[in-house]
């Protein structure tokens, strides 16, 4: 037991480091103001995060009080959603760390005298500190996203530096060929997967052909010139009405200039990278595309058989790493058994599929992570899969599922193709 609690401790301080580093050079006023009515404040997030720890890991398994029986209202992400966050009597920046050190100086207590009951499935392989880490990764992606939606702001640490190099073109196939057949999809061996990816079950596919690498933003870019978004036939009846109505011309934080095309990228305009994944389409934009190229998205378990065997990882504070993804096939070594590159923390990927559940899940340990997204009038939510950049390596992984509303482009989401054969 020691070894595990060892292990645990481990990955708790490994976020809670990743969290401040994030946040630490970030001006007060900015931590504070809300960058957009669809994302929180960046400091609700840190105190969000400390709140859910503390529900988890003191007054479920340590049966301890609230720190203040107001957070349970003020932090709960479905009471309040984003637009009104600011609204709220919110911790400040220094209150926000002070509650999240107290918080975890407890937890980290009561992991001390904890039996880890492999009877408990809370307890068993330390599970519910593994939903606690990867939950604090989570929201660090999603602070980034907000960073990056901050106008006139550069965070020291994104850098300028270039991406690593990727494949040469001319020598990778456009697409690859995964056989039909049947393969295993979800996870049973996992002990800090999702419910939502258990259990385990056998999908029967027909054979279909799926891009190599991620949609790059050099291919997006001929969409875009040829009169993509300009021409109703490459997309749906929705897809249409919301490119209509939200104006959309292009990615979010693409910029046309005389030159060609650049982006902004956390407050620093650049020249927009060739051979990088496209980042920041809606779903929509990637089915239009799609449809365009004579292809259609890949079923969400199209994806998973065409992903077995990929490796890769994500994460943001490597040393000398900008906040960005590297070249598509840039990492060979990470391909599928399939041969497709890039699946596994370059960008997330959508999918054609609804966010569904799988065929004899089990909602655990709360309703609303997973299943209220299954329930009616939330099929709209689109899957996302391979974790991006941005990510914790513990949310890259095959089997990790990932959702979203077809309209959202703030994500470090971009897509690849597929057709059947």
């Amino acid at each position: 037991m020691s070894v595990l609690r060892d292990q645990i401790a481990s990955e708790l301080i490994a976020a809670r480091e990743r969290t401040l580093a994030l946040l630490e050079p970030i001006p007060d006023p900015l931590l504070i103001a809300q960058h957009s009515p669809l994302m929180s404040p960046l400091v609700w997030d840190l105190a969000h995060i400390g709140h859910y720890e503390e529900l988890w890991l003191l007054r479920e398994i340590g049966a301890g009080d609230p720190t203040d029986p107001r957070f349970d209202d003020i932090y709960d992400a479905f009471r309040h959603p984003r637009a009104e966050r600011p609204t709220l009597d919110i911790l400040g920046p220094s209150e926000a760390r002070d509650f999240v050190a107290d918080v975890r100086k407890r937890a980290l207590d009561v992991l001390a005298v904890s039996s880890l009951d492999p009877d408990d499935p809370l307890l068993a392989d330390g599970f519910v500190y593994g939903m606690v880490v990867r939950h604090e990764h989570q929201h660090d992606e999603t602070m980034l996203a907000t960073v990056q939606l901050a106008e006139g702001y550069a965070h020291p640490d994104a850098g300028e530096g270039r991406a690593a190099a990727g494949a040469d073109p001319g020598v990778l196939s456009p697409t690859v060929l995964v056989d039909g057949g049947p393969f295993e999809m979800g996870t049973s061996s996992d002990p800090w997967a999702y419910d939502n990816e258990r259990p385990a079950h056998v999908v029967e596919l027909p054979a279909f052909r799926i891009d190599t690498t991620p949609v790059t933003n050099e291919a997006y870019v001929e969409f875009v010139d040829a009169g993509g978004y300009d021409d109703e036939s490459h997309w749906s009846d929705a897809g249409w009405a919301w490119r209509t109505e939200a104006g959309l011309v292009h990615p979010q934080f693409w910029i046309r200039s005389d030159g060609g095309w650049t982006r902004r990228r956390f407050g620093r305009v650049e020249p927009l990278p060739a051979r990088e994944p496209v980042q920041h389409v809606c779903w929509y934009e990637a089915d239009a595309y799609a449809r365009w190229r004579g292809a259609r998205l890949p079923t969400e378990s199209e994806w998973e058989k065409a992903a077995h065997g990929a490796t890769g990882d994500g994460g943001l504070f490597r040393p000398g790493r900008r906040f960005g993804p590297d070249e598509v096939g840039a990492h060979p070594a990470g391909a599928s058994s399939w041969g497709a590159f890039d699946l596994i923390g370059g960008v997330w990927e959508w999918t054609a599929s609804d966010f569904a559940a799988y065929p004899g899940f089990r909602s655990f340990p709360y309703r609303e992570y997973s299943e209220v997204f299954f329930e009616p009038g939330a099929t709209e939510y689109k899957v996302l899969r391979g974790g991006s950049w941005a990510a914790h390596p513990s949310t890259c992984s095959v089997t990790f599922r990932n959702w979203d509303l077809p309209i959202r482009r703030q994500i470090f989401a971009g897509f690849r193709c597929a057709t059947d054969v």
